[in-house]
């Protein structure tokens, strides 16, 4: 990797995340894009307006031909985790946006082979750079809540549609075998990869997932997935149908001594209850560092510094939040609890 300007590439345009963090990626320094791939005319044609690089239809010849040191990928779950692979497999770094897969095969490919060529791979999720979630994460890991034992994550809009999601993100959101499921797959995953780093890996998964509201999908539209440890346990909420903000992006932890109550849109974005205040107190909130501003941000100071990604990130822990959506669409199916 040289160490002026990095030569980054973008794989996949059709997951709508993308053009935010695209704009992240652009306003850094020693950053040159050196392409953008992707099978739909109309998301080359934008990508290549803004950013002036080629573009290419097929993710492989962007990988061959730009020849990228990095590459960002914003497919749809399956897709995204086939590119990621042969980008690996070329010794090229990865950032790939949540979930790493629609399935477990896919995850533990892409893992292996990033393992096996020596490349960083880091997945995104948007909420990690959100400064509340960082200092409720940090307090917690330093003791100021007791032992930690529930973590507590929903992850709820009224749906993608109704969100404004694009219909190409939709096209696939609502695919079973290009998302890997529906909202479990969509939304759960933040629950589980917030319980993987605060207590690790579950035994075992129950969830529960069912159409509800929107029942013109042939996909979940909501879905509980609950992670059981010794002493422990944690619950992701997924929603697809949920009315207005009133209860959505919220983190609960809860320990012994106290709970801490992570929203980013309330008006006290992080609280702490304790037995001096039952009702909770709001917290400071340190800004976050530059480092940990945006996912490319991270991504970049990860590559030019050789430290490990934020946690939330990290390969290895992705690996297994997969395991854990596995187990919990398994649970969904069966009715029984899955070891992940």
């Amino acid at each position: 990797m040289s160490e002026a300007r990095i030569r980054i590439g973008v794989a996949g345009l059709h997951h709508d995340h993308l053009w935010s963090n695209l704009e992240e990626l652009l306003a850094l320094p020693g950053v040159n894009v050196v392409g953008g791939a992707d099978p739909y005319d109309a998301l080359r044609e934008r990508f290549a307006g803004r950013t002036g690089a080629p573009v290419y239809e097929d993710p492989l010849e962007l990988l061959d031909t730009g020849a990228p040191e990095a590459v960002l990928v914003f497919g749809d779950n399956r897709w995204s985790a086939e590119w990621a692979t042969e980008a690996a497999k070329r010794g090229i770094h990865v950032l790939i946006e949540k979930p790493m897969a629609a399935d477990l095969d896919g995850a533990e490919a892409l893992f292996r082979t990033a393992r096996e060529n020596a490349v960083r791979l880091m997945v995104n999720w948007p909420f990690a750079w959100w400064a509340p979630l960082h200092e409720a994460i940090r307090l917690a890991a330093q003791g100021k809540l007791g032992r930690v034992w529930q973590v507590r994550y929903r992850a709820a809009h009224g749906g993608p549609r109704e969100e404004g999601c694009s219909e190409w993100f939709c096209d696939w959101l609502f695919d079973a075998q290009r998302n890997g499921g529906g909202a479990l797959m969509d939304y759960c995953g933040y629950g589980a990869i917030l319980a993987r780093v605060l207590l690790g890996m579950p035994e075992s998964v129950q969830a529960v997932a069912g159409t509800l509201v929107k029942t013109d999908l042939e996909v979940d539209d909501n879905a509980l997935l609950v992670m059981s440890y010794p002493g422990a346990m944690g619950l992701a909420e997924a929603s697809w149908t949920e009315v207005g903000r009133a209860t959505s992006y919220r983190a609960v932890i809860y320990g012994t001594a106290g709970v801490l109550v992570a929203d980013p849109f309330a008006p006290d974005p992080l609280r702490l209850s304790d037995g001096e205040n039952p009702l909770g107190q709001p917290l400071p909130v340190p800004e976050l560092p530059a480092a940990l501003r945006s996912a490319s941000a991270q991504f970049l100071h990860g590559l030019a510094s050789g430290e490990a990604f934020v946690p939330l990130c990290e390969a290895e822990a992705n690996r297994d939040v997969q395991a854990i959506l596995a187990a919990g669409t398994e649970s969904a199916r069966s009715g029984q609890a899955v070891a992940p």
